[in-house]
Parts: structure tokens; sequence; C-alpha cells
């Protein structure tokens, strides 16, 4: 029996905006039901703000729990507020869930990153990018690096934990481990490299980041015949547009993420954001 808090069980209980919207201004689905958990979310959006939000979700009462309260928080947000909002926001406010369950706030705020995507014209990342790791769950090494990285996981079973990954037939807890100890080495690469670096001005960062696209990014996407344009930088959030091939490629927001955000934290600055311009 799962030790659930009270708000958990209120939620999974007597849940909030559960069922269909008509006419949402957006609709996201996130999670396979043949492979477990899946959610679907509506929002209506006026003028920027969430005015209300519903959802359908198969799953667990933990599952259920989430996309509740997710709902609740998000209504009379702003878009850019709601964009924001993390899983941990998601289990503090059920104080707190089983460990075995985190998984399902991740999926909440996967939900709503896709639907906010979506509603500004942008191209969600695809759920399963990257190279199948746990085949009876579908993760991908890609989302088992993130996991780690975002919440400075060490243990196959941590993993499983937020991703699901390993939790099926177990042939896979090796290859997780794996991932774990390579993610793990390369975060504190970063950290060295990042405490030996003296201070840089905000011009130097502007310099080096601009010499990082033109030497490596730039190259790397013309091979495939796309380019990309730099737009804006503003502290440690660089804007962005891609061109060429690239333009409209529905691999663009991988693009993004895994070869320009990544290649300028690795490079430049580990807090790094990027951006595609509108």
């Amino acid at each position: 029996m799962w030790d659930y808090s009270k708000k958990v069980l209120e939620h999974f209980l007597n849940p909030r905006n559960a069922g269909e919207m008509a006419e949402p201004t957006v609709v996201a689905d996130v999670g396979n039901i043949a492979c477990g958990d899946a959610l679907r979310l509506y929002l209506r959006i006026e003028d920027g703000i969430i005015t209300d939000a519903r959802f359908k979700t198969f799953g667990c009462a933990s599952a259920i729990a989430s996309s509740s309260v997710l709902t609740e928080l998000v209504k009379g947000m702003s878009v850019d507020e709601a964009a924001g909002i993390t899983d941990d926001d998601i289990v503090r406010e059920l104080d707190g869930l089983p460990e075995a369950k985190m998984h399902c706030s991740v999926m909440g705020c996967e939900a709503l990153a896709k639907a906010l995507a979506l509603y500004r014209g942008e191209k969600p990342a695809p759920e399963d990018s990257g190279r199948i790791v746990c085949r009876c769950f579908g993760i991908t090494d890609n989302k088992i690096i993130r996991a780690i990285r975002d919440h400075d996981l060490t243990t196959v079973d941590q993993v499983t934990h937020y991703t699901k990954a390993g939790g099926g037939c177990g042939k896979c807890r090796e290859e997780i481990a794996e991932i774990i100890r390579y993610t793990r080495a390369d975060m504190a690469a970063r950290a060295k490299r990042s405490s030996q670096s003296p201070p840089r001005t905000n011009l130097q960062r502007m310099q080096q980041i601009i010499q990082v696209i033109d030497d490596r990014i730039r190259p790397s996407l013309r091979l495939d015949g796309g380019d990309i344009e730099l737009v804006d930088i503003e502290g440690t959030t660089v804007t962005v547009a891609l061109r060429g091939r690239c333009a409209g490629c529905l691999a663009g927001a991988v693009t993004l993420r895994d070869v320009v955000q990544h290649t300028l934290r690795e490079v430049v600055d580990a807090a790094i954001e990027v951006k595609e311009a509108p």
C-alpha cells in the first residue's frame, strides 16, 4: 500500500477539472496507454491568460492527483508564468508523492510544456527523441539523461521512480547504470570547469556565444543544408532562428536543445537557455 498524503487522496477521490473541455484553445497528449500512464491536457487561453484547464488521464492515484493539482495551479496564470511550473511544484502542492510515483508529476509538466509550445506555435520536442533504452515503457536515453541532470539522480532505482525506465523486465538496468555513470561524470566535469573559470563580463560571454555559434554550431548544421541566425542575447538567454533546411523541420526543437543549447552550455555557460525566435 502506497503511503499517500491527505492531499493526494483528496485529489484522487475528488479530482478537480476532470473531463473533456468544449472548444479548448489547445490540447496536448503525453504518455502511452500501451506502456502505462497517459494524460490529455486541455487549456483555454484568453489574451495570454489560462482561464480554464481540464484533463483526462489513464493511470494510478498519483497520476490523477498530479493532473488534478496541475490544472488548479495553472488557472489564472499567464502563459509565461505557467511555463515556469516544475514537477517539484506539483509534488510540493500535493505534500509529497511516494518515491516510486515521481514520474506522475513529470508527466504533468511534460503535458503542460507541450500545450504551451503548441499555443505559441512552436514545435514541441518529440517525447521519445533518442535511443530506446527501456523497451517495456518506451523510455529513451535522452529522457533518462534529462531526469538525472534535472533531479541529481544517482541510482537506477531513482531513475525508475522518475521515468519508469527499468521498472518492467529489468533487462535495461545495467545500461541505465552506465548512463548514470557517464552523465554524472559529465556533470562533474562541467561543475569543475565552471568553478575554475574566472568571472566573465557580459560582453565576454556574448563574444564567446557568437564565436561558438560561428565556429562549431553553424558548420555542423550546414553539413545537412541547414543554418542558424543569432537573434538576441539577454543574460544567459540566447534567441536564435533556424534557417535553410532546419527551418520548419519537425526535429527543429531537438536541434535547438540537443545541438545548439547543449553545445553552448558545454562550452560557454551551463545556465544558458536557448529559445527560438517567433
